[in-house]
């Protein structure tokens, strides 16, 4: 459920430098992480529809073509973008407790639903998903896969404890896990989560696991 919003302390992540084939053109690597954080913003102000890479390569005080460079259009450079949150990964909770870890991990993943900029961007995002199959299939890759990789260590940590029997169903566990807070932030997007929520959600939860 996640966006790349980074949350690992906003820490910025690293990735492999790819060397470039023998008289190609090097693409320097600030300019496009200016491109990528335009990106962000032009769809949080405009939306996917009425972006362009006119509105993005001057928001990143680029050229047009320094974006054509990387990215052959609008569609490959968000489906480029969104891609990446897959691979962001959010921070594993280790509290010895699977309440704690649940609870640790919806603290998170709350920031950074509710981030000013995700909140504009995933709406708008699922919106054009609808019509856009390329964008579904990017979309719902991200949101998965980082949030299932925490979730079955959770749960793994949590049999391994013995505070929930071993074998379980893991869509249903990860549907448990994740829905909630999910439907909150984002679909019916709650301005404000009441007082105590979260820690209620992990609680709910934690007891909902150990029913299965």
């Amino acid at each position: 459920m996640l966006v790349r919003m980074t949350t690992n302390a906003d820490a910025p992540q690293t990735r492999p430098r790819r060397r470039a084939p023998a008289g190609a053109a090097v693409l320097r690597e600030d300019v496009t992480e200016a491109i990528r954080a335009a990106v962000f913003e032009e769809l949080a102000a405009v939306g996917y529809a009425r972006m362009s890479i006119e509105g993005i390569a001057r928001r990143a005080g680029v050229g047009k073509t320094a974006v054509y460079r990387r990215w052959r259009s609008k569609l490959h450079l968000v489906l480029d973008v969104v891609s990446e949150i897959a691979v962001m990964g959010l921070p594993v909770p280790d509290t010895g407790s699977l309440q704690d870890d649940l609870r640790m991990l919806y603290e998170v993943t709350s920031r950074a639903l509710r981030h000013p900029v995700a909140s504009q961007i995933l709406p708008d995002l699922q919106a054009e998903a609808a019509r856009n199959p390329e964008i579904a299939e990017a979309l719902q890759n991200a949101l998965q896969k980082g949030q299932e990789g925490v979730a079955s260590k959770i749960i793994v940590a949590a049999e391994q404890r013995g505070e929930i029997r071993p074998g379980l169903n893991d869509e249903l566990a990860l549907d448990l896990i994740s829905g909630p807070l999910y439907w909150r932030s984002v679909v019916i997007r709650s301005p404000k989560l009441p007082k105590g929520y979260l820690a209620a959600l992990a609680h709910a939860t934690t007891e909902a696991l150990k029913a299965l």
